[in-house]
């Protein structure tokens, strides 16, 4: 129930009489503690000291049962609160009506049995209040609780019980009587500072009030047996004031409002609480060392001492613990659970001190190819699965045969296991295979670099270093190239303008890789036909929406304006230097095998290859891909559609190469599109 639906649930169940009850009480004990120090009229005073207190009690006992009809949370509690103060009110009352007057009052009586029963109830609701507001509590925490329990409770068997059990005479049942007493006392006064240890001062809520009540009382209490102890007059001093005072601060509790229980999670502790109370344990077992004391105190304060000792080897278990935590955050990534470069490093240092030549380590760095799209036109919480994935599958790959590591970024790692320098090759591809995934709209490689431990080198910082050499020099590129800056700028224009074509372009990037393959084009041109791929529609950002979406048939001037966006495109990527060849690519990607395309009229060889590569496959994406003039064709009809054209709007050969390749990327799956909010 929200705090709000509760406080409104408390506010209507409690009647409206309760606040004038609690004034009456709080005037009573007024009252009688003026009476207590002046004493006006003797025969008021009586009245006072046999019925003023007893009178606070019951009263706290009806306001203990309507807080209970009206908290959800801890109904128990106050009905156990309202059952006690009863108790301590009846066994008043009935001491004041049938033994006051007597010259020697009967040890046991009803009263005293009323009294000692008091405590089961009072110990069962501080339970349940605790219960309900520690949400979950440390080991530690529980044993300074312990600490603070069994220090006070040592203390007040030396002072209290101490004077009560030298005193004490008659029959056991009567000296088990009143040593009853000040025990239960201790056992109040300790589950309260217990509490407290748990759940702090702050996060008490109603302990605030219920804990100082019942210290008061077991405080006025246990100085009432020690006068009785000495054979003092028991009534009558201002310290019979604790008692309606504690009842009263109960009242408050039960009629003040608390706005829902507030479970609080306390795990952190310091030193305070196991000083303090641990100090005073030592402290008294110090003292009877010349001044004898009872065996119970002596007996607290040594299981204060035991509970602080299990208290120090936990906390250094704990902190053993969070240091194993911390170098294991230290040394793993976060996002895939493999070891980070700080891990590598340490791996490398304990092993290359004994390697042998003819057993060597391949430490090999791979850099992903294609993952900046991918996060580009999927989102980064798909670019975060993608390399959890690849991750999990190099992880999966290495199992008894070696470590993986991410390095950060897109970067990974592996350090092999090998029984042969021969190994290594086949080793590396499988690598490769698992840190890849392709599909319609994206194709993610990667690029490698290795070095043999100790055969090339035995320095760390060395290692890592040819690897890295050796990983860019095979992708062909520097860190990034400025054509590469530049085309991603342009892809990055283009998924703003229209997300799905986006995807297109992927999806003819990887069609064109494809067939170039089954066409022999040379592996140095493969960079500038993917450029060319993903870029041949780039002019279509200076097209109107109204003529690109257009479900209707596009008239002469339309469709002459649409026509020019090979040349724009030109215009557009010419502007950056470096990508100058793609330039003209990109112009001639809509021209005919008969010579009837544009912007120029090229037939058949005059278009380059890259651009007859790239215009089968458009034109197969395009038919295959929804539009929103017109729905997908099936996979079957456009390559019918293909065959029928080829010979005049395609390149025979480039048809037969795009069918033969076809098989081997146009049904890899295309990966959920993950938006990213973040």
């Amino acid at each position: 129930m929200p705090a709000a639906v509760d406080r409104a649930h408390t506010s209507a169940a409690r009647p409206g009489w309760t606040g004038w009850l609690v004034a009456a009480m709080a005037a009573s004990v007024l009252l009688y503690g003026i009476d207590l120090v002046f004493e006006p009229i003797p025969a008021v005073s009586l009245l006072f000291q046999k019925f003023a207190a007893n009178a606070v009690f019951l009263g706290a006992a009806v306001l203990c049962m309507v807080k209970g009809r009206s908290s959800r949370d801890d109904r128990y509690a106050w009905w156990l609160f309202a059952l006690a103060m009863a108790m301590w009110g009846a066994g008043g009352f009935y001491y004041s009506f049938f033994l006051w007057d007597r010259a020697v009052v009967p040890v046991p009586s009803v009263a005293d049995g009323l009294w000692i029963a008091f405590y089961l109830p009072v110990y069962a609701a501080l339970f349940k209040l605790l219960r309900s507001r520690a949400l979950s509590t440390g080991r530690g925490v529980l044993l300074d609780a312990l600490v603070a329990g069994l220090g006070v409770g040592g203390a007040g068997a030396a002072l209290a019980f101490q004077v009560v059990l030298e005193n004490s005479d008659g029959t056991a049942v009567a000296v088990a009587t009143n040593l009853a007493y000040p025990l239960g006392d201790l056992g109040l006064i300790a589950l309260v500072v217990a509490a407290f240890s748990v759940v702090g001062w702050k996060a008490s809520g109603v302990l605030r009030w219920i804990a100082p009540a019942f210290v008061l009382f077991a405080v006025s209490d246990s100085l009432y047996l020690v006068r009785i102890a000495e054979g003092v007059e028991p009534f009558g001093g201002i310290t019979d004031l604790g008692w309606p005072a504690a009842a009263l601060l109960v009242c408050v509790a039960a009629w003040r409002h608390e706005p829902g229980t507030r479970a609080a999670q306390r795990t952190r502790t310091t030193v305070v609480v196991p000083a303090v109370f641990g100090g005073a344990a030592l402290g008294l077992l110090v003292v009877d060392h010349f001044v004898r004391t009872n065996a119970l105190a002596l007996g607290l304060a040594s299981g204060s001492i035991l509970a602080i000792l299990a208290r120090l080897y936990l906390t250094v278990q704990d902190n053993r613990r969070m240091l194993a935590q911390s170098r294991r955050d230290a040394t793993t990534d976060a996002l895939t659970g493999l070891g980070n470069r700080r891990q590598l490093k340490e791996d490398l240092a304990e092993h290359l001190g004994h390697l042998a030549p003819e057993q060597p380590l391949l430490l090999t760095l791979f850099d992903l190819d294609g993952f900046k799209h991918y996060n580009d036109t999927f989102g980064h919480l798909a670019g975060d699965q993608l390399l959890e994935r690849l991750g999990a599958r190099l992880s999966a790959l290495m199992a008894g045969r070696g470590t993986a590591y991410r390095m950060g970024g897109d970067e990974f790692c592996a350090l092999w296991n090998l029984s042969d320098v021969g190994q290594a090759s086949a080793t590396t591809m499988e690598a490769v295979e698992a840190l890849s995934e392709h599909g319609d709209a994206f194709s993610i490689g990667c690029s490698y670099g290795s070095v043999l431990l100790p055969n090339e080198t035995t320095d760390i910082t060395e290692a890592l270093r040819t690897a890295d050499r050796r990983m860019y020099v095979r992708k062909g590129i520097g860190r990034v190239s400025a054509g590469q800056q530049s085309s991603d700028v342009l892809l990055s224009a283009l998924a703003e303008r229209d997300s799905e074509l986006g995807l297109h372009l992927g999806g003819v990037a990887d069609l064109a890789a494809a067939t170039a393959k089954r066409l022999g084009v040379p592996e140095e041109e493969m960079e500038t036909l993917r450029q060319t791929a993903l870029l041949h529609d780039v002019g279509k950002v200076a097209i109107p929406d109204e003529i690109l979406s257009k479900p209707e048939p596009l008239s002469d001037s339309e469709r002459a304006f649409m026509e020019r966006h090979t040349i724009i495109g030109e215009r557009i990527i010419s502007a950056a230097p470096a990508l100058a060849p793609v330039a003209r690519l990109v112009r001639a990607t809509h021209e005919r095998h008969d010579g009837q395309g544009y912007p120029d009229g090229l037939a058949g060889t005059e278009i380059p290859l890259i651009a007859r590569i790239v215009a089968v496959c458009d034109a197969f994406r395009a038919m295959t891909t929804e539009r929103g003039y017109r729905p997908a064709h099936d996979r079957g009809w456009a390559i019918s559609e293909l065959r029928r054209c080829s010979g005049t709007q395609f390149d025979p050969d480039v048809v037969e190469a795009f069918l033969g390749a076809l098989d081997s990327v146009g049904n890899a799956p295309q990966p959920t599109l993950v938006e990213d909010n973040s």
